[in-house]
């Protein structure tokens, strides 16, 4: 297995518990990544979050996958964060557009242990669309604001205060998410709730779908 993730980079990288646990890595995935990877990334032409099963994508982004769950790098987050993900299922989903109901701030829910965001973008020059992760529900309670460039991964462990969310940004926004869970009946649940919200929204105009979005809390 090609080895495509800075792991070294990550455990070099502090671990900051204000307002919350995370870790923040810039420049995780190699330089010579982007122009490749950026054309394996699964085509998604609509807000939301998809779960990668059933999604088409190239040979090298399927290798990035593997990096993402190999035991290594999940023994490296571990160590970091000093919890056991031992076990633990994995929910790996891609987000590529956002739409004006997504960055609503929320905590992410109580079945998620650690949350990994890996962004794929070119360098952003947006004002919307930047990961703020907050003291508050506020969405100008700001500690820390992440621009969502090429190769930033973020790395953050779920509480009642990981409060996170982003100014409001229309267009093509690409993440590659990575959630620990806690059972395996949590990750059969979550892909049941994706694959029926996906089921419904490649068959709905997308003028409703933005109507309905409000019902999906999304980064």
């Amino acid at each position: 297995m090609a080895n495509l993730l800075r792991v070294e980079a990550l455990s070099s990288s502090p671990l900051v518990n204000d307002p919350f646990e995370y870790v923040i890595v810039r420049d995780f995935l190699p330089a010579e990544l982007p122009p490749a990877l950026e054309k394996e990334f699964p085509k998604i032409e609509k807000p939301g979050v998809f779960p990668v099963e059933g999604l088409p994508y190239g040979p090298l982004f399927a290798a990035l996958l593997e990096n993402l769950q190999a035991p290594s790098f999940r023994d490296a987050i571990s160590q970091k964060f000093s919890v056991s993900l031992d076990g633990k299922p994995v929910l790996i989903t891609v987000r590529g557009r956002c739409g004006p109901r997504d960055g609503q701030v929320h905590t992410d829910s109580e079945t998620k242990i650690l949350t990994l965001l890996l962004y794929l973008n070119s360098p952003w020059e947006a004002d919307g669309g930047r990961l703020r992760l907050l003291r508050s529900r506020n969405i100008e309670d700001v500690a820390v604001e992440l621009p969502p460039d090429w190769g930033t991964l973020l790395l953050f462990r779920r509480s009642d205060r990981s409060f996170h969310g982003h100014r409001l940004f229309e267009g093509k926004r690409r993440v590659l998410m990575v959630n620990w869970l806690t059972s395996q009946e949590v990750l059969d649940r979550e892909l049941r709730r994706h694959r029926r919200s996906s089921w419904i929204k490649s068959r709905m105009p997308s003028a409703v779908l933005e109507r309905l979005h409000w019902r999906q809390v999304a980064r």
